[in-house]
């Protein structure tokens, strides 16, 4: 069972049913290669014609395609329209960050033939905030969690994610839709539902509702309550758009005209030199391409980059004339005694694989005295500032908590959960990892430095933490240990792992405690 941006837990089936067939339908202006669909540049130039009939209102040409019944008189769906309406400057941000993306979603949309609603689902999914992650582990625009963004053929490694890629999450999210559209013989409205909270759910609920003799449109079912408001936010943002005035808002006109153009690069490329060659802000750069998560694109593809269409023509004529060798910085490393590329690619923020492909080498062994050459890159790392790091750090060291919290900062030890660190600080799991850009389902490394906001405490009750080593003494046991120093045997097991050769403690031996001298 798969769903794109469900954040509800999976129900498993009672009984055998069809699996969901995925047939992608690929609209003529794309091309399929292998598992992922590749939007083509011919409707991205300035030859891009509107279509007869329509003006150069964006948000009316997404009105014309609607085909859902917008006269639907509905509680839920009131609920959410009177939300909407309250909030101008939340529109105003959904404008701007759509003015970006909306007329290649729309294009998508219409050449597809499905309805002009769709184009507004990124606005529901994830308020048009590429960079958007959910505590489901669902990420973009369309807020694909990994599993089906795989199914659906976007590639997520330490380079690239395409579940943010705008072009490709597109066609990945329009074709899912369609294929649970035919799943549900024709009803939207439960494929929506079937794309928030999963297809089995929703199978599920409609044979419940068969048992009991009972409808089993979408208003009828029992479904998990963010799917019940899911899909009355987006009729009601549709009534919102085609009626602004009568609601008491403002829409921010959009051009009905291509915003971006898609350019090959030919291979790796820094974003910075990207930026220079096409006279863009770096920034931009990032919004239009927000898949790439370091400081250059992937070495192995996409090639393919978003640009301002009016820039086309400057990278165009500036990549012709840009030496291979400008693409990307190097700089030569010696092996030394104990490298490995793990820990090579881990100094220089890069991966084992990209050492690997820069280098020719056909295996990961390495020799004391090799050279290896290191991509790295152009600018400062801070100078990247919608690249993961970066988006990281500032998330992690937002002041907004800094008011009545204290920030502390931890370093995962092996065998750590969410739910052992936030238990032994006191705090919620869920807010753990969002204090850290992260679901709490996402896995924990070991060494990996995550910010936890913990209460203030006066500072004649602050702990001061030290680290200790203890010599084991005659008699000694994990539990006099920890009663001396007022720690759980847990922890003490778990601050020596590495230390520990047997389960039991030996005279002379050596324990790391961290203990707080306070008390």
């Amino acid at each position: 069972m798969i769903s794109a941006c469900s954040h509800q837990p999976i129900v498993q089936e009672t009984k055998q049913v069809e699996p969901l067939v995925i047939n992608p339908v690929v609209p003529v202006l794309d091309t399929w290669d292998g598992d992922q669909a590749i939007a083509t540049e011919s409707y991205l130039t300035e030859d891009a014609e509107t279509e007869p009939g329509t003006n150069n209102d964006l948000w009316q040409r997404i009105i014309n395609a609607y085909g859902f019944n917008q006269d639907i008189d509905n509680p839920r769906i009131q609920s959410q329209l009177n939300y909407y309406k309250r909030h101008q400057a939340y529109m105003d941000r959904i404008a701007t960050r759509a003015e970006r993306y909306m007329y290649f979603i729309a294009e998508q949309v219409d050449v597809r033939g499905i309805p002009g609603e769709l184009a507004l689902l990124p606005i529901v999914e994830s308020a048009f905030d590429p960079f958007a992650y959910s505590h489901g582990r669902a990420s973009g625009v369309w807020q694909f969690i990994p599993s089906t963004g795989r199914d659906f053929g976007l590639t997520q490694d330490w380079w690239y994610d395409g579940r943010r890629d705008i072009s490709a999450s597109t066609i990945a999210a329009l074709t899912y839709l369609e294929a649970l559209q035919r799943e549900f013989k024709g009803d939207w409205l439960l494929a929506l539902a079937s794309y928030n909270t999963g297809a089995g759910n929703v199978r599920k609920a409609i044979r419940k509702n068969k048992r009991l003799g009972k409808p089993t449109d979408f208003w009828s079912l029992s479904l998990p309550r963010e799917t019940r408001d899911y899909v009355p936010k987006l009729i009601a943002l549709a009534q919102l758009i085609k009626y602004p005035e009568e609601n008491g808002i403002t829409l921010k006109p959009l051009a009905n005209e291509p915003y971006f153009a898609s350019v090959q690069t030919g291979g790796q490329i820094d974003l910075s030199q990207l930026s220079e060659i096409s006279e863009t802000p770096l920034d931009e750069i990032y919004k239009l391409n927000p898949g790439y998560n370091r400081w250059a694109t992937s070495p192995n593809g996409p090639h393919d980059v978003l640009i301002p269409i009016d820039k086309k023509d400057i990278f165009l004529e500036n990549i012709a004339n840009l030496p291979d060798n400008a693409r990307m910085k190097w700089q030569r490393y010696k092996v030394k005694s104990g490298d490995s590329l793990i820990t090579i690619a881990k100094k220089y923020h890069t991966t084992p694989d990209a050492l690997k492909d820069a280098n020719n080498l056909s295996r990961s062994m390495i020799r004391t005295g090799d050279q290896l050459l290191i991509p790295s890159a152009h600018k400062s790392l801070s100078s990247y500032s919608y690249s993961a790091g970066s988006r990281l750090a500032k998330i992690q060291n937002s002041s907004k908590r800094s008011k009545n919290r204290d920030k502390i900062e931890y370093t995962v030890q092996g065998g750590d959960s969410f739910w052992e660190i936030a238990r032994d600080h006191k705090v919620g799991i869920r807010e753990l990892a969002k204090w850290n850009g992260m679901a709490p389902g996402d896995m924990l490394k070991q060494g990996q430095k995550l910010v936890i906001w913990g209460q203030k405490k006066t500072r004649k009750n602050r702990e001061v933490i030290r680290k200790l080593t203890y010599t084991v003494r005659n008699g000694d046991s994990l539990a006099r240990i920890s009663d001396k120093f007022r720690v759980r045997v847990q922890d003490l097991i778990r601050w020596n792992r590495k230390k520990a050769k047997s389960k039991y403690l030996q005279p002379g031996q050596k324990l790391t405690l961290y203990v707080d001298v306070t008390n």
